[in-house]
């Protein structure tokens, strides 16, 4: 009878053995990877060739090579941020909520401290050193200004009317650090140089209004502007409408926008949102995922400028040396780039 009760411990034991092993297995790395990530885009949504679909394209570049889920929300003029980012969050499926845009700084703190268990991730989040970023939340932001800064530099360089411009989307401390680095930028050039400024808006309008934009733009092409720099959004459709009618230059921003109005695109200043989306939900898969502010610029290759060949026909080779020289001198700290 001993026996047998010691080969039934015996069996029972192999048997949970083989039970954890295969728990084990069912955790891989692999399986590990088969979470489900949710995103509410900023004001302008899909379709706008800016922004937010480089938003989507870094989740579609996470599906593609790690198998992941996603389920994005669309919530219009952005009055609903609040509510989309809670119902993402209440769904027991999804363990990974961004913000995409400066707007859902608030919101986002809130839900992050809401939900501990779930991580956050902002784009552009608005960081106030008076409030405490919970940890569970990843403050993007990118250094704007030093990549207005180069393109500035360029229209300074390319300008044949020694006037250019910039449009807007929102009157806001976030859009004022593109302006303010396209400014500099070109007066680091020319300081007698005319920078016309406009914006759409002083509140999320700004960034879905392309009819507004492009009356923006045909003024200040009146006015002499023959090179528009614009930060946004979907509004920049209009630039670049206004661009190919009157034959004059326009600067794309966030994605390469050379498509939109092709021979009339200068350059693009670019802002690697997908690959920084990409990137974070690689971080939470590998377990290396940090909260706190990562802030990205020249030197972490967050911020830079179009030359492919597209548009190099566009921009004179000392041009292009120029622009190389001047952003190793910003990474360097020779150049200081203001952000106000």
């Amino acid at each position: 009878m001993k026996k047998l009760l010691v080969i039934a411990v015996l069996l029972i034991t192999i048997s949970i053995s083989a039970c954890k092993k295969s728990q084990e297995v069912s955790q891989s790395p692999a399986d590990k990877s088969k979470f489900k990530v949710g995103l509410v885009f900023d004001v302008g949504g899909r379709g706008d060739k800016s922004f937010n679909d480089a938003a989507h394209n870094g989740l579609e570049k996470a599906k593609k090579e790690f198998g992941i889920e996603y389920e994005e929300i669309d919530p219009g003029d952005g009055a609903d941020r609040e509510s989309a980012l809670r119902k993402l969050a209440s769904n027991p499926e999804i363990t990974m909520i961004f913000g995409v845009g400066f707007i859902f700084t608030e919101d986002i703190t809130k839900m992050a401290i809401d939900f501990p268990k779930k991580k956050f991730a902002c784009v552009d989040y608005s960081v106030n050193p008076q409030t405490k970023i919970p940890d569970n939340l990843v403050a993007l932001e990118f250094k704007e200004e030093e990549g207005s800064f180069l393109v500035g530099v360029l229209a300074a360089l390319t300008t044949k009317t020694n006037t250019i411009g910039f449009i807007g989307g929102m009157e806001s401390s976030l859009i004022r650090k593109f302006e303010k680095g396209f400014t500099q930028g070109a007066k680091f050039i020319n300081p007698d140089i005319k920078v016309l400024v406009t914006y759409v808006s002083v509140t999320g309008e700004g960034f879905k209004n392309p009819g507004k934009a492009e009356e923006i733009a045909i003024s200040q092409y009146s006015k002499g502007a023959d090179i528009i720099y614009h930060a946004s959004g979907l509004s920049g459709i209009g630039l670049f409408k206004a661009a190919k009618e009157n034959k004059k230059l326009a600067i794309g921003v966030d994605m390469d926008q050379y498509k939109e109005a092709e021979g009339f695109v200068l350059t693009s200043m670019i802002k690697i949102v997908d690959e920084v989306i990409y990137q974070t939900i690689s971080d939470y898969r590998t377990g290396t995922f940090k909260n706190g502010i990562k802030s990205l610029g020249l030197k972490e290759k967050g911020v830079g400028f179009v030359y492919d060949n597209n548009n190099k026909a566009l921009i004179l080779p000392a041009h292009k040396d120029k622009l190389d020289e001047i952003t190793k001198k910003i990474i360097s700290g020779e150049i200081k780039v203001s952000a106000e």
